[in-house]
């Protein structure tokens, strides 16, 4: 059986929401909810916390996680998994954003069972529909007649400027990478797409690695700025999850 090791990167500094993932919602810090949730995941070997900062450090290990304190020079959560895949060798890596508060513990498992059954991929991402316009901070996402990623951009992608379009795809950062991936990754210089949509798995992309994806139904609201919070204790409040570690 393969061994997968869950990665959460978490810094403390934020430009749009100073010491994110120290905010309280509903009397549990940010960091919290998402370990707590991904705790629930069937097919994690094991699950890290990695950081730049021994305040998340010691907030989660007094949670009952493990955490690993990273380098401050990290430009993305992937450059931090690669400084953990250093220290821990597993077959596969599973990259958790530190603030999917709704994270939905089921898409971990189809995260990693969807590049497990496609062994010609290189990793997975995960997608939801969307149907808002003009919102440049949720990266649209489309893709080929195999579910393999083509672009992933910040504009609304199709384009509705001939033809309608009922909906689009959002994209769910819940990756799944081979090993050998990100070790090539961190190697890798910018690359002018991701320079320009500022979304570092473009990266990939243009350097021709495959990216396979599956369509899921999550509500995928991420904390991004204080006015998200009444959406997101909205959902919460009723969440099954939630409930669960409360």
């Amino acid at each position: 059986m393969s061994r997968i090791l869950g990665v959460i990167p978490s810094r403390l500094a934020s430009s749009r929401l100073p010491n994110k993932p120290l905010e309280t919602i509903l009397g549990i810090p940010l960091i919290i909810h998402v370990l707590k949730r991904a705790q629930k995941s069937k097919l994690l070997t094991d699950l890290i916390v990695a950081t730049d900062s021994s305040i998340i450090f010691d907030l989660v290990e007094k949670n009952g996680g493990k955490a690993m304190l990273t380098s401050l020079y990290h430009k993305n959560g992937t450059e931090r998994m690669a400084e953990v895949m250093d220290k821990y060798p597993y077959d596969y890596y599973t990259l958790i954003n530190g603030d999917e508060i709704l994270l939905n513990p089921e898409s971990i498992d189809i995260s990693i069972n969807t590049l497990l059954n496609c062994p010609t991929a290189d990793a997975s991402i995960l997608a939801v529909p969307f149907k808002r316009e003009n919102s440049p901070s949720d990266f649209k996402i489309v893709l080929n007649c195999k579910n393999e990623v083509m672009y992933i951009s910040r504009n609304d992608i199709p384009s509705n400027a001939r033809n309608p379009v009922d909906y689009r795809l959002k994209a769910y950062h819940l990756m799944t990478f081979k090993p050998e991936v990100i070790d090539a990754y961190r190697k890798m210089e910018k690359s002018p797409l991701e320079k320009i949509e500022d979304h570092e798995h473009l990266r990939l992309i243009e350097n021709c690695y495959k990216i396979v994806c599956e369509v899921v139904n999550d509500k995928c609201i991420s904390l991004d700025t204080p006015e998200d919070l009444p959406l997101i204790l909205e959902y919460l409040k009723s969440d099954n999850v939630y409930k669960t570690y409360a």
